[in-house]
């Protein structure tokens, strides 16, 4: 694995979960971010390595390999800082509370499946994107 990139774990069985991933990888013209759902092998391993309790997290997350892990509103805006179109509204977002942008984060959170559905099983990444996928 490049240790150079940043990771984002994701709900490999969200719709909206993949449809964020899926927008990422359109405005990562940098190449910066890799992906791994949080379901797999991968993650699983990676929320250990941090002491993150698996059956705990329902949220995005996204590490910074040898700097810091970020989740929810933040991992959120974190990335968006980082992806053509998003960073000036991602970078004046987190000058709000952390706490304020959580409960409007964890609103949504509680309602994806709901509002967005839920894959059986976890994305398959294309041919042409596999590279930018963990297993």
């Amino acid at each position: 694995m490049n240790s150079n990139k940043k990771i984002i774990l994701f709900d490999g069985v969200c719709n909206l979960c993949n449809r964020s991933v899926q927008f990422a990888i359109k405005r990562d013209k940098q190449d910066i971010f890799r992906y791994a759902a949080l379901q797999s092998e991968t993650g699983k391993k990676m929320l250990l390595e941090r002491n993150i309790d698996p059956m705990d997290i329902d949220s995005i997350i996204l590490i910074v390999p040898n700097i810091a892990y970020y989740t929810k509103s933040t991992a959120a805006l974190e990335i968006g800082k980082n992806l053509k179109g998003m960073r000036t509204i991602s970078s004046i977002l987190l000058w709000l509370p952390e706490s304020f942008r959580d409960i409007v984060y964890d609103f949504i959170a509680r309602n994806r499946y709901k509002w967005y559905g839920k894959k059986e099983s976890c994305m398959v990444p294309t041919t042409e994107l596999k590279g930018k996928f963990l297993s």
